[in-house]
């Protein structure tokens, strides 16, 4: 992807009308054109001419699995540099919806993340995001469907590379161009109080989710280190502020592991801190990365939705339709060799 500012630099440098900067942005993010050649609304001069200066792709498509199914599909891609990044599309009866990711690696380190075996190698730029999305754009263009939505949940922090990740969002909601809603829109945080805060403070109604995977500091401290810098009393004051700014609904996501954070004890603090109607809860099954956790069977999903609900959590067991896959963050990249960052 290309921002609409470079483009309009580019053709001002080559002395084209102001006009073009439409055309060419319009055929990048509604036309999903990968190459100049096929923007047949130019002149051919022109064309070649923007075929010498600019890069239509930041991000190389390298291998895709599709889950047998086809509810999900994962695609690892590489950057110009070489780097290793992961994208992921579920789709449902009336959902299509693009789980991207924001940084090579992660510097957080969740006990059961594969991106956290990578350690942080770079941040992505807005373009490499937006990248990602168009891609899969084009995947369901041949079966005339789009995106519905997109959640910022892959490999990396957001709010590590908070100015790249809004600037995304804001490419993705342009109405000149990609025109996606702002309510079709998530970022997920696994609690960065600084910038939950800053999000609050932003204009455009883009939804925020916050990764929660357990409801004591005991536990939290060991499968999301950052809780030792934004403990869970701080990551709800946020929250309490979130929804006060906004006015808006704070999705809790809930990845369960099996015997960890499932236990009763797990279930009485979520009842005290995730209360409706301003919180609701996500239970979502762990896809195995190879470590010590275990996927829950169905059956004990149901188990701890039944138990959550009857303490007055607003709750709801998630599809995840990318076990088969490996769809997990980071694990397509670590199947490929990537290695860990110095």
């Amino acid at each position: 992807m290309i921002s609409r500012e470079t483009i309009a630099i580019t053709l001002a440098d080559l002395g084209e009308p102001a006009y073009r900067t439409r055309q060419v942005y319009e055929a990048l993010t509604r036309g999903f054109a990968t190459d100049f050649a096929e923007v047949t609304t130019l002149p051919a001069a022109l064309r070649r001419a923007l075929a010498e200066r600019l890069r239509p792709l930041t991000l190389e498509a390298v291998e895709s699995r599709a889950a047998p199914r086809g509810a999900a599909r994962k695609t690892l891609f590489r950057t110009a540099d070489g780097e290793p990044v992961e994208a992921v599309l579920m789709t449902y009866s009336a959902r299509a919806t693009v789980c991207v990711s924001t940084q090579v690696g992660c510097a957080v380190g969740c006990a059961f993340c594969a991106s956290g075996r990578l350690g942080l190698r770079r941040d992505l730029t807005a373009e490499e995001i937006v990248d990602q999305v168009l891609h899969f754009a084009r995947t369901l263009r041949s079966a005339d469907r789009r995106v519905t939505h997109v959640v910022f949940m892959g490999m990396g922090e957001p709010f590590h590379n908070y100015d790249e990740t809004l600037r995304a969002c804001r490419m993705l909601n342009d109405e000149d161009g990609f025109g996606l809603a702002a309510r079709a829109i998530s970022v997920s945080t696994v609690g960065v109080v600084p910038g939950m805060d800053r999000f609050s403070e932003e204009p455009e109604q883009f939804n925020l989710a916050v990764s929660l995977h357990a409801a004591t500091d005991a536990l939290r401290d060991t499968l999301v280190p950052l809780n030792h810098t934004y403990p869970l009393d701080e990551l709800f004051a946020a929250s309490a502020r979130y929804v006060r700014r906004t006015h808006r609904k704070l999705m809790f996501e809930y990845v369960v592991l099996r015997g960890v954070n499932d236990t009763d004890e797990q279930v009485q603090m979520l009842s005290a801190r995730v209360r409706p109607p301003h919180y609701h809860l996500n239970l979502i099954a762990y896809n195995e990365t190879g470590g010590d956790f275990r996927r829950p069977r169905a059956a004990d999903l149901e188990d701890l939705r039944a138990r959550l609900e009857s303490v007055g959590v607003s709750c709801t067991v998630r599809s995840s339709p990318g076990g088969e896959i490996e769809a997990a963050c980071g694990q397509l990249a670590l199947a490929h060799g990537a290695s860990p960052a110095d």
